[in-house]
């Protein structure tokens, strides 16, 4: 790859104000310009905790990264720089930066955007111009390949899936409880019919069957019958039997 531009630390052009009451951002900046990149980060850390919403800490932090070939880490702290920049020149320096970071992980289609961005806040820059022209060949001759959208695809086909066994589901329970409804009322026919064939054995009317009255009086139809034939007999007893008659002397 081609030598890219790397913007240096922001020092007295950003920092002479803050280093009245940080002083460990310009004991970071010794450390840096003496290769110290270790004990400079830790400086930059310190005064970064201090001044949190400052964009110069975390700028000078992301240069002391990258030296130490952390480009993944000195990432995050040109992103943060760039949220508390309040200026274009450091907007301009941290997209610069965050650019090659681009470049090195051969992300080149978010190079272009880093670059395009720092362009944007310092139109006239040609470090930037350059580097922003050989980001874009470098796109050309490598292109992104598409978006893998069969994972998605995937995804929407088990969504599917699951929606579908949910309703199969469903349905079997409505079947379920269908049966059950259903054999409920055939018991209750059943039990319908049961009571309806029960219902139709003939019950014994009380016209037909002789009342304890209708029994007492047949009874005294017959023993007054029997009285009757009873005197007959009787009556033809006395009436047959011989008088006797007085005897002569």
């Amino acid at each position: 790859m081609k030598k890219l531009f790397l913007y240096a630390l922001l020092t007295f052009s950003f920092a002479i104000s803050a280093q009245e009451k940080d002083r460990n951002l310009p004991k970071g900046n010794d450390d840096f310009k003496e290769k110290k990149y270790a004990e400079a980060e830790a400086e930059y850390r310190i005064s970064a905790s201090k001044t949190p919403a400052k964009a110069i800490s975390s700028y000078n932090l992301g240069n002391t990264i990258y030296r130490q070939k952390q480009p993944s880490e000195a990432k995050l702290a040109y992103v943060k720089s760039i949220e508390n920049a309040q200026t274009k020149p450091e907007k301009h320096r941290a997209y610069h930066n965050l650019g090659n970071i681009f470049m090195t992980e051969k992300k080149y289609s978010d190079a272009v955007e880093a670059y395009k961005n720092a362009l944007r806040n310092n139109p006239s820059d040609e470090q930037t111009r350059y580097n922003y022209a050989l980001a874009k060949e470098y796109l050309k001759n490598n292109p992104e390949p598409p978006k893998d959208d069969s994972k998605k695809d995937k995804d929407k086909k088990e969504d599917k899936q699951k929606e579908d066994e949910k309703k199969d589901d469903k349905g079997d329970k409505d079947k379920e409880k269908g049966d059950d409804k259903k054999d409920n009322q055939d018991g209750k026919n059943d039990k319908d019919k049961k009571d309806g064939d029960n219902g139709d054995k003939p019950k014994p009317q009380p016209g037909n069957s002789p009342s304890k009255q209708n029994m007492q009086n047949l009874l005294d139809a017959v023993n007054n019958e029997e009285k009757k034939v009873q005197e007959k007999v009787n009556a033809k007893k006395v009436k047959g039997k011989p008088v006797q008659t007085e005897k002569d002397w």
